[in-house]
Order: structure tokens, then C-alpha cells, then sequence
């Protein structure tokens, strides 16, 4: 395929190119095997020599086809697709961190990310140290240890919505010789791609906006290749020396810059299994076809819904970036010229019973865990997602009692406001 498309193209035709006969939209190959004439042709596809398909979890032509246009989209080299995107948040930090290594990430993540990070982590004896993202950058490198291994970020944070200066991250962790890692769900590559500013790799959760239709769950991890694992090659073993698992090959050696995916697909999601099934893949790629036409009409529906909250009297304070009173608009002027996402966060005057007589009183607006796709949607994070946390805790975790995350969809801007608006009446 002809090199320098635009993303609306990439969002249509990349990934599958088909050949004569074949079938134009990806095909849904839903099998688990892969036959081969030729035993030795098999053993070589195990020992990496040979690339090919022979096992759906650790490749299938669907899945393959789908993470090669998100590869394409973020600008990166390969990719690789989860069955969700905490596994993919998983993969990206599992892959280069073992047992006694540490890693550095902004407090302001999403909430699941947040209890992989600071819990589930631990438990496998990784540890990381959760920082103020607008902390300056001396505090931040305070956090490094020798055993550092990586440095985390969003960049829109869920549900605060607050844009990470990418850049500065990137700094600080090529200071430290580690790569950063971004979570781009929120701004899609359509809006944002951070592997331009710095970053080394980017996650994504599929589920959100890539799908854009709720329809599926799935991950994703993308890497740039541009980060020289053995310019460090005592900080990533893994990659650096040989695995022995594969007859001593060792992965920088082998594969070069692909080092980092082939080591993600060949150990880990051989030995782990969290691969999507190539029906979702197939329901993903149909979102993906309309990225490009979802996220600007996202945008255009939550500046004017962020304007109406701000301009209403019963609304305590409004985070969105495309505000011009926001905190973040010169960062997101930067990083997402274009727009940030559909994705707002807000507080009412009154109290936590407040959002919630509110939120029961929406009509069109639903109640939903969910966020970022056509419908709009809404959440309080104190009273549902992170309703474990006491009020101290919610605010280290950059949550607010009274902050309620809503997704604007892409239905008419004008009824949206008036649901919100008949909803407020009724306080």
C-alpha cells in the first residue's frame, strides 16, 4: 500500500490488502489451527525461524490484519491485540518488568489501570510509584530507582480528563533510559499520536472508541521501534539476553526493532492466552472503517456540552480541554489540535446525593460503566467504579466526590442538552 495516507484512508483500507479473488472486507477466520504439508515447515514457525500461522492464540490472519491498521494509524512498526485493554496494559508493562524491577506512572489513570498498577502488580513483586503528571520534572525523577523500568501515562486521563504533557514525560523517562508508555484510548490516533512527541509505546482499550459501538472488548499494543532496548541492555534482560525457551535466540539479535513485539507475542501471549477472538476482531475493524468521521463529530458534541455546563449556574466546575477557561487548553492545543475526545468530566453544587438525583433523572443519557462509544453515557465514579474508596483516597487517585464522567455521543448536540438541562430543572 502507497506510504503517507491520511488516517481516513488508514481507517478504511489498511491492514488487509487482498489479492486476486479474494474477499475485499477482512475475513472472519474463525479457526483455532492451521494446516501444514510439511512437518519441518512446522517446527520452524515454533522456533520463530519462519513466519506463518499455526495456532489462533498467538496469531490469526483476522486479528493479525486488524492490528497492523492500528499499527498504521499510530504511525508504529507492529502491534499486537488483547482480549481487553487491561490486558493490554498488562502485556506493555509485564513484557519488560519481572520480579523485583519498579516502574514510575501518573496518578492520573483510569481506575482498573490504577488497581493493576498499585495491587495486582505487586503481588507478582513489580512495584510502581504513582506521581502528579504536573509535577515539575525534578519531582518527578525523584521517584526513578535503578531498578526503574518504565514511566506510564494517559493521554487524556479517565475520568478526569486531563491532557499528559507527553513530551516531558518522554524526557524524563529517556533521561532514565526506560521507554514511555501512553495510554491513547481517549484521543484516538485520529486526535493524538504520541509516538510523534516522544513516546515509545502506546496502548489502547478497543473497547472505547475504536470499536465506537459497545460491541466488543479488546486491547491493543502498539510499539514505535524506536527505543534502543540494547543501548540498556542490563535493564531488559528479557530482551537483551537469550530465552531459552526458544533454543537460547536472543530477541534484540534476532529480530532488531521488532524485538519488543515478538517477544510480547511469542512469550508472553503464548504463555498468558489474553488473545481476542477473531469475531470481535472482525466487529473492531468495522469501528475502526469509521474512526475518522466518529471522532470529530464526538468533539463537536462535547465542546458544546462543556459550554452549556459551564454557562449553567448548578454546575460547580467543568474539565474539558476544549474550554478555553480549562487548565489544559494550551496543552491541547498542542497535543490534539483537532480535538480531544467526547469525554468530559463535571460537578454539581451540592452534594454526592445531588449527582445522583441527577443522573436518576436523565432520560435520553444513560447510566453505564461504559464510555466512549455512539451513545452518551454517564458515571459516577465516587458512587460506582471506585465506590470502595473513601473520600482521601478518591482525591489521591485524582477523583473528586462530586466528579461525574460523561460521554458525549454522537447524536444530535441539541437533545443531549436539553435531557441535561430538564435533568438539572429537577434538583
Amino acid at each position: 500500500m502507497k506510504k503517507n495516507l491520511k488516517p481516513g484512508t488508514l481507517c478504511v483500507q489498511a491492514g488487509w490488502q487482498p489479492k486476486n479473488g479474494e474477499s475485499r472486507v477482512v475475513p472472519i477466520v474463525q479457526s483455532t489451527t492451521f494446516k501444514y504439508d510439511d512437518s519441518d515447515e512446522m517446527a520452524m514457525l515454533f522456533d520463530l525461524k519462519k513466519e506463518g500461522y499455526f495456532y489462533t492464540r498467538l496469531l490469526n490472519p483476522t486479528c493479525d490484519a486488524v492490528a497492523k491498521k492500528i499499527a498504521a494509524l499510530e504511525g508504529g512498526i507492529g502491534a499486537m491485540l488483547t482480549s481487553s485493554g487491561q490486558a493490554a496494559n498488562f502485556y506493555a508493562v509485564f513484557n519488560i518488568c519481572s520480579a523485583g524491577d519498579h516502574f514510575v506512572t501518573s496518578n492520573e489513570i483510569y481506575g482498573g489501570t490504577y488497581n493493576l498498577f498499585g495491587v495486582t502488580l505487586k503481588k507478582l513483586g513489580i512495584e510502581c510509584t504513582f506521581v502528579d503528571q504536573e509535577a515539575s520534572e525534578e519531582e518527578i525523577q525523584a521517584a526513578f530507582r535503578p531498578n526503574t523500568k518504565l514511566l506510564f501515562g494517559e493521554t487524556i486521563s479517565n475520568p478526569g480528563c486531563k491532557v499528559l504533557d507527553i513530551e516531558k514525560f518522554a524526557r524524563i523517562a529517556h533521561r532514565n533510559g526506560v521507554p514511555l508508555i501512553v495510554d491513547n484510548t481517549f484521543a484516538t490516533p485520529i486526535n493524538c499520536r504520541p509516538f510523534e512527541w516522544g513516546c515509545d509505546i502506546v496502548t489502547h482499550s478497543t473497547t472505547k472508541y475504536m470499536d465506537g459501538h459497545a460491541t466488543q472488548v479488546g486491547g491493543c499494543v502498539v510499539d514505535s521501534g524506536n527505543f534502543d532496548w540494547d543501548s540498556h541492555a542490563d535493564k531488559y534482560p528479557g530482551l537483551c539476553t537469550p530465552d531459552e525457551s526458544y533454543h537460547g535466540l536472543t530477541y534484540t539479535k534476532t529480530f532488531g526493532k521488532m524485538a519488543y513485539m515478538t517477544k510480547l507475542v511469542a512469550q508472553l501471549m503464548r504463555d498468558l492466552g489474553s488473545a481476542p477472538a477473531p469475531q470481535n476482531s472482525f466487529l473492531l475493524n468495522l469501528g475502526l472503517e469509521t474512526l475518522h468521521l466518529r471522532m470529530p463529530q464526538h468533539c463537536r458534541n462535547a465542546q458544546r456540552v462543556a459550554e452549556f455546563l459551564s454557562s449553567d449556574d448548578r454546575v460547580a466546575w467543568v474539565h474539558y480541554s476544549g474550554l478555553e477557561s480549562d487548565e489544559y487548553h494550551e496543552l491541547a492545543k498542542k497535543y490534539l489540535p483537532n480535538g480531544s475526545c467526547g469525554v468530559l468530566a463535571f460537578g454539581l453544587k451540592g452534594d454526592r446525593d445531588t449527582a445522583v438525583k441527577f443522573m436518576d433523572s436523565l432520560q435520553l443519557v444513560s447510566i453505564v460503566t461504559h464510555v466512549a462509544d455512539a451513545r452518551t453515557c454517564i458515571l459516577h465514579p465516587a458512587s460506582h467504579t471506585h465506590r470502595q474508596l473513601s473520600e482521601e483516597q478518591l482525591r489521591e487517585a485524582g477523583i473528586a466526590p462530586d466528579l461525574m464522567r460523561l460521554s458525549v455521543g454522537i447524536e444530535d448536540a441539541d437533545d443531549i442538552i436539553d435531557d441535561i438541562r430538564q435533568a438539572l430543572d429537577k434538583l
